[in-house]
């Protein structure tokens, strides 16, 4: 089986909510025109990262926004992933969610691994489970930029059966080559499709990096972007996951014995 699948590095801008789904409706235009069937969107892309009025901006039941969300799914005729704030028990929670072509919400997935450097651990609450969603095409295991640093998630969503893993990012310039080197590192190790959206732009004075792109579960970059806005669309060839994992068995020769589950 194959999938288009479309990533969009936006610029996003800090509290602009009308001018990002406005980005956000062009990007899937453009998707959909390439014959995507998902467009990833970057973190936070719907109010950037001001998280000092997270409380008060974020998504909540019946939220006018909730439906500006689902209808650029639904028009588009694609699924949608990307992360944003959202309402719940205390404070908010940054959400990948994934909307399918009839603009219903198929997975959720709140970011385990809170930034303290960006003061995430402030004003968000953590999620407490590892995500893995059948999107019929595929098994997508879910991440959120800092989450790329903890090897251990990426075992568990593994094990879980997944073959993709979708990661939103806000991650800053000045650290991209981490950035790189660790998508690669967790597609190579977990023997997967990573595809990996971050955003451009800045916040505070701090610039964001851009640079999204898709490796395989060899480790190879289907495709790479440089640091300004825009669009790429690839195709994944699924197949591919078992045919690395039947090469090269690692899942098989793991010593849990002596170092334990990841």
């Amino acid at each position: 089986m194959t999938a288009v699948v479309s990533v969009a590095q936006l610029a996003v801008r800090d509290g602009d909510f009308a001018g990002n789904l406005a980005l956000a409706r062009s990007a899937a235009g453009e998707a959909a025109a390439r014959g995507s069937d998902l467009l990833v969107l970057p973190e936070l892309w719907l109010s950037g990262q001001a998280l000092e009025t997270a409380t008060a901006t974020a998504l909540r039941e019946g939220d006018e926004r909730a439906e500006q969300l689902a209808a650029i799914a639904r028009d588009s005729g694609m699924m949608v992933a990307g992360s944003v704030l959202a309402a719940a028990s205390g404070r908010p929670r940054n959400r990948l969610m994934i909307h399918d072509s009839m603009g219903k919400v198929v997975a959720t997935y709140d970011k385990v691994h809170l930034f303290g450097l960006m003061a995430e651990d402030r004003h968000l609450a953590p999620g407490d489970r590892a995500v893995v969603a059948d999107l019929g095409w595929c098994r997508a295991g879910l991440a959120i930029c800092y989450d790329l640093r903890f090897p251990d998630l990426f075992g568990r969503l593994v094990r879980d059966g997944a073959d993709v893993v979708i990661i939103p990012a806000a991650w800053p310039r000045v650290r991209i080559a981490h950035w790189l080197a660790l998508v690669r590192a967790r597609a190579i190790e977990s023997q997967l499709y990573v595809v990996a959206c971050n955003r451009t732009g800045e916040h505070a004075g701090m610039e964001f990096g851009g640079h999204s792109l898709v490796v395989d579960p060899w480790g190879d970059v289907l495709h790479q972007s440089e640091g300004d806005p825009g669009m790429f669309t690839v195709t994944l060839d699924l197949a591919r996951v078992a045919e690395v994992r039947a090469s090269l068995p690692v899942a098989k020769d793991r010593r849990p014995d002596v170092y334990g589950p990841p």
